[in-house]
């Protein structure tokens, strides 16, 4: 419909009828592109590009490929000794004999049993310690003293496993008697601490032994959380103390909280150091015909320690298979030691 105005102007009103229902149709917008999360997409590869991919899939692909091969080669040495023998590989504690290879008697009991005993009371008195030290060294120290006494702290992993070994027996068994004397004397009725298979005052105990696995391990769980300490956020540390928290306060509430998957991924890598201990045990522990009996006051073998003792059996690929079976359980015990350890740090990362 059309209407005019005097004065020339002509407007043109719709009609309701022409509208149909009342719906407009508009055409619809194009739809964005997305957004590729790739940076690199599109861009040109260049041949060091391409080179470099290889070398770092290559080298991932090795390494796998060399534990696997490892595993491998341990199962198939082990396999004809396993076969003759004459114990429960895995129940059998008893004296190792493998004169008649025809007819073998071996099994890992006992090694297992020193072997995660000694290590975890090596672990327990080295945490508290390493997270002291990393606490200290991070928060509390002045920055002159901080880098000297990391570095003293890192030079402990230095030291050889035999010089550990030499002092342990030599220098620390003697002055750690009185103390093992008195535990044994006093508090003989916990199991801990009652009289083992060794000599207390001999000083060639699992006492003395975990003492000196938890000074070799130090070092690796100190470095470790110390840098995991370090990366806390300055943020919230500033935020901490601006709202009038302690240092200790912001420790315990920003560091300690940041830092927790740190420090058990660094006691796991400390405790894989203590399980393949070799040398320093095999001099400081005394080696028993008696059954392990769960005291600090203990000798035996450890896995390690007892390969390495039995190392002029290798000469025969049936005595040496029993040795390959033992390292064998070492080996994947490494590995579960290792899974737990990333279990637990990804857990709390997804917390």
């Amino acid at each position: 419909m059309t209407d005019r105005f005097p004065d020339g102007i002509t407007v043109t009103t719709p009609n309701p009828a022409d509208s149909g229902s009342g719906e407009t149709l508009a055409s619809p917008f194009p739809e964005p592109e997305p957004i590729s999360t790739n940076p690199s997409k599109g861009a040109k590869v260049r041949p060091a590009d391409r080179i470099f991919q290889g070398l770092a899939e290559g080298s991932g692909i090795l390494i796998v490929a060399l534990i696997a091969a490892i595993g491998v080669f341990l199962l198939m040495r082990a396999i004809p000794a396993l076969a003759r023998n004459e114990e429960n590989f895995f129940l059998y504690g008893g004296n190792w004999v493998t004169t008649d290879t025809s007819a073998m008697h071996f099994g890992i009991l006992d090694l297992l049993q020193v072997t995660v005993f000694v290590s975890v009371f090596a672990l327990v008195l080295a945490m508290p310690v390493a997270l002291g030290i990393a606490i200290f060294l991070t928060q509390y120290a002045p920055r002159r003293l901080a880098g000297p006494l990391a570095y003293m702290v890192d030079l402990l992993a230095a030291v050889p496993s035999i010089v550990y070994g030499v002092w342990g027996l030599y220098v620390l068994a003697p002055v750690l008697k009185p103390v093992a004397v008195w535990l044994n004397e006093n508090l003989g009725w916990f199991f801990l601490f009652s009289t083992g298979n060794a000599s207390v005052a001999g000083g060639g105990t699992i006492f003395t032994a975990g003492i000196v696995l938890a000074v070799m391990i130090l070092p690796i769980i100190t470095a470790v959380t110390r840098e995991v300490f370090m990366q806390t956020p300055r943020g919230q540390i500033e935020a901490a103390l601006a709202l009038g928290a302690t240092r200790w306060e912001v420790v315990r509430t920003t560091v300690l909280p940041f830092g927790l998957s740190g420090y058990i991924s660094g006691a796991m890598l400390g405790l894989g150091r203590a399980l393949g201990e070799t040398i320093a045990l095999l001099i400081i522990l005394r080696g028993t015909q008696t059954a392990f009996g769960w005291s600090l006051f203990d000798g035996g073998y450890t896995f390690a320690s007892k390969i390495a003792a039995t190392a002029s059996e290798f000469n025969d690929q049936f005595k040496a298979g029993a040795y390959i079976a033992a390292g064998l359980v070492l080996f994947i015990l490494t590995f579960v030691v290792n899974s737990l350890a990333r279990a637990a740090v990804g857990g709390k990362g997804r917390a």
